[in-house]
């Protein structure tokens, strides 16, 4: 008697267990190679139409102060989550429930996964991909790995990544040599590095900027041991 073939949907599982089981692999080795190796490129820097400037240095180059301000400005809690911020992903999702522009709670442990593994933009995919990858970095990085990953890869101005970029770029110096104030004004650019001024900035970017100053030395006394232990 002939063997009977495998149907159409067997064949369709079979194949999307390859290709989970696939990218499951592949997803841990770029993890544990960037582990060890700078990332040389990421998505964001190769479709950027503006070109990429970027100069990657270890985070023992990086001022503490800047450190220190990526932390009072985009991640309060870096010290003390495992990837995920639970009370901002909480007060995000309240935000958004009152209409207007779109926020999210991420950590910087996120933003980093998605930069260096994913696209810019949402997306329910793209959601799930970063969440995976926070974990993978959080597990197989720590937390002084994912500081030095997100200062050399962040976008720090048009066609600008990396804070040793941006300190070139605007104080002509090295991020190494930044001050308190000059590293809480590339931080308060962050979230929107396109538009949003490193000098000259006025309004609400200066002000968010003398804010993530001022909380500096509260970051530097107790919130920064997990990157300077």
């Amino acid at each position: 008697m002939q063997a009977r073939r495998p149907g159409l949907l067997h064949q369709a599982g079979w194949l999307l267990a390859r290709l989970v089981a696939a990218f499951l692999f592949l997803s841990v080795f770029m993890v544990v190679v960037y582990r060890f190796v700078p990332v040389p490129v990421t998505l964001t820097m190769i479709f950027d139409p503006n070109g990429i400037t970027q100069e990657w240095v270890p985070l023992s180059k990086i001022d503490r102060n800047m450190v220190d301000a990526a932390i009072a400005g985009e991640d309060g809690k870096f010290c003390q989550h495992h990837g995920f911020d639970q009370d901002a992903i909480l007060k995000a999702w309240e935000r958004n429930q009152e209409g207007g522009r779109i926020r999210g709670g991420s950590t910087i442990s996120q933003q980093t996964a998605k930069n260096v593994f994913l696209w810019q933009g949402g997306g329910y995919l793209r959601k799930g991909l970063e969440a995976w990858f926070t974990v993978l970095i959080e597990t197989i990085w720590g937390k002084q790995r994912i500081m030095e990953v997100y200062l050399n890869v962040a976008e720090t101005g048009i066609g600008t990544y990396g804070v040793e970029a941006g300190a070139q770029r605007y104080y002509k110096k090295s991020a190494a040599r930044l001050s308190r104030v000059e590293a809480a004004r590339i931080a308060a650019a962050f979230p929107q590095p396109k538009v949003r001024a490193v000098t000259g900035a006025t309004g609400s970017t200066r002000r968010h900027g003398n804010v993530i100053a001022a909380r500096v030395n509260t970051v530097r006394a107790d919130y920064d041991t997990c990157v300077y232990q």
